[in-house]
């Protein structure tokens, strides 16, 4: 565990710990040679020592410090200090969306669309070098106070063109802006940025999901089977063109979104032109049951139609060539042909003789290889070896639920193929059982049971349940969708239930009422007891004193007292010497 002070490669010195996540811990710390303050993010000390973390999370870097953009947050350093791998990163001063939401219910337009734009130009970069981020949701969008805004967590990012897929492609984002394809466990793409952009920019403009249900994989289904909702229904007056933009961006088929970050960019800067306020409801040109065959063929068509204009075109100018080709011209051309005619008869004949030959003269019996599964590898290795074949030195390793633990699963070439005297075989042997079987994870941390499960393959979700519990602490597990002792496949889904536990704001800050305490509070089921206190100090209505303190945990079922600013009545007014009257209930809160 790294500890308040602490060096990391003689430089950056920890101030305190800023946060957590599944992979990695996230430090405040000083960079003493350039004297700024940075964020540093730290692989966990329990995962340090596998290796495919270490390869994921070297992944996670190289894909970082490729980006540079104003909208996403910058990386400085990358390195590896006593066996800490770290990433030296900017560190931002600001909320994410999600508190902001919390805190306004929900945006004005200007508001969404500026937000929208900036992080649209920030993933035009991360687009144009084709890495995907995979888990764009509002807690990984922060908002500094002059309203610029940051995307972070390039964590679970993929790089197109990696050479192979390994478990960061699983379902690891919010199930909430999940995309269809992502959910259906096929591969990610540009397109489901934009999906979850799309999920964003409706949430933002209305402050609800448009998905939602019991557990996590009811609001999956979702995504996968049931309409977006009409945002019109909430927002009558958003211009159509605004609306136009969520439909393209949030379609079940990716070949109706954007093509890319930059193209949906393009179409938010115009979005609120007088001209496109009422333009046509965009109607999708592709199936949303991704059924593209209509499409493919007009692209066909159409293509077929290029390629015979170019065809024409080429014969045209065929023609004017050969009227500027005198007869001279053709009689030394056609030499020219019957010289090469003749060089390359004999290059034929040469090539078919040593094609046809040489392997005629130095073919090899080809042996079968033979059945060893189920055996143990000293027993294959001296079959195979009695067969007239070599076998690799080193085995390869893999699970298996028929074959037992320690035998021989398969082979490389495989079992019944003809293959040359000599031939290097490669034996796989079993490792046994594959499943993972599950232990009771309630009152451990979520950030430390969502590494070690993904570590094995398992996919985790999350889902945040209300809590009557007062001794409930964030980050630790309530509840998990599968029991203690039963097993999973790697490729598998659980649900780790964490408490939903919010902390009352600054109710006094200026900006509420005693309806939007309520509102805020109502799903909280808390009791809202309020007090109108006469005050010439305050805006009248907003609200002046609250009997539980912001940062305070929101208890479900709990209550809590709020005084109002009133005006003075006039008979105060008119008599200063009037005695006021105390009105407060609760002696000792007022």
């Amino acid at each position: 565990m790294i500890m308040k002070g602490q060096k990391i490669s003689d430089r950056y010195q920890i101030i305190k710990s800023i946060g957590e996540g599944g992979m990695a811990n996230v430090y405040l710390a000083y960079d003493t040679i350039l004297d700024r303050n940075v964020a540093v993010k730290v692989l966990r000390g329990d995962l340090a020592t596998d290796e495919k973390f270490v390869r994921r999370f070297q992944r996670e870097a190289l894909s970082a410090s490729s980006l540079s953009h104003p909208n996403i947050v910058e990386v400085y350093d990358v390195g590896e200090d006593n066996g800490q791998y770290y990433i030296v990163m900017e560190y931002i001063e600001g909320k994410h969306l999600k508190e902001l939401l919390k805190k306004r219910g929900k945006l004005v337009l200007s508001e969404v669309i500026d937000i929208m734009l900036q992080i649209t130009d920030g993933m035009s970069v991360a687009h144009d070098a084709y890495i995907i981020h995979r888990d764009i949701k509002p807690q990984n969008i922060m908002i500094q106070e002059n309203g610029v805004v940051k995307i972070t967590d390039f964590g679970i990012a993929m790089a197109m063109n990696a050479t192979q897929l390994t478990q960061t492609n699983s379902v690891m984002g919010s199930v909430h802006y999940l995309p269809p394809e992502q959910a259906n466990g096929k591969g990610s793409t540009l397109q489901s940025d934009i999906y979850s952009m799309g999920i964003l920019m409706y949430e933002l403009l209305t402050g609800k999901l448009p998905y939602k249900g019991d557990n996590a994989v009811e609001i999956a289904l979702k995504h996968l089977k049931e309409s977006l909702p009409s945002i019109k229904e909430d927002l009558p007056d958003l211009p159509q063109s605004v609306e136009n933009i969520i439909i393209r961006a949030s379609s079940k088929n990716p070949k109706n979104r954007y093509n890319d970050a930059r193209e949906m960019h393009e179409d938010l800067l115009t979005c609120l032109d007088e001209s496109r306020k009422n333009e046509t409801k965009v109607v999708l040109e592709n199936p949303e049951n991704l059924d593209d065959q209509p499409k493919q063929k007009r692209q066909n068509n159409s293509k077929k139609e290029k390629e015979n204009v170019k065809e024409t075109k080429k014969e045209e100018e065929g023609e004017l060539i050969a009227k500027q080709i005198t007869k001279s011209d053709l009689k030394k051309q056609n030499k020219l042909l019957i010289a090469l005619a003749a060089i390359f008869t004999g290059l034929v004949v040469i090539i078919t003789s040593v094609v046809l030959l040489i392997p005629a003269l130095t073919k090899q019996k080809e042996l079968i290889i033979p059945d060893v599964v189920g055996l143990t590898e000293e027993e294959a290795v001296k079959k195979l070896q009695e067969e007239g074949f070599n076998v690799k030195d080193e085995v390869e390793s893999v699970s298996s639920s028929e074959i037992e633990e320690g035998l021989v699963v398969k082979t490389n070439p495989i079992i019944g193929s003809k293959r040359t005297k000599g031939t290097e075989v490669t034996l796989y042997i079993s490792e046994g059982d594959a499943k993972i079987t599950l232990e009771n994870y309630v009152g451990q941390d979520f950030n430390y049971v969502k590494g070690l499960l993904e570590g094995k393959g398992i996919r985790v979700l999350e889902e945040k349940r209300a809590t009557e519990d007062e001794n409930a602490e964030s980050g630790k597990i309530i509840g998990q969708s599968v029991e203690a002792g039963e097993k999973l496949s790697p490729g598998d889904f659980i649900t780790l239930y964490i408490p939903n536990i919010d902390k009352y704001p600054d109710f006094t800050d200026g900006s509420y009422t005693a309806d939007s305490v309520k509102d805020y509070l109502k799903d909280y089921n808390v009791s809202v007891t309020v007090i109108e206190k006469e005050d010439t100090t305050h805006t009248k209505d907003t609200v002046i004193y609250q009997s539980r303190k912001a940062g305070d945990p929101i208890v479900r079922g709990a209550s809590i007292t709020i005084h109002v600013a009133k005006e003075p009545s006039k008979d105060i007014e008119d008599d200063p010497n009037k005695e006021p009257v105390d009105d407060c209930p609760t002696p000792g809160l007022c």
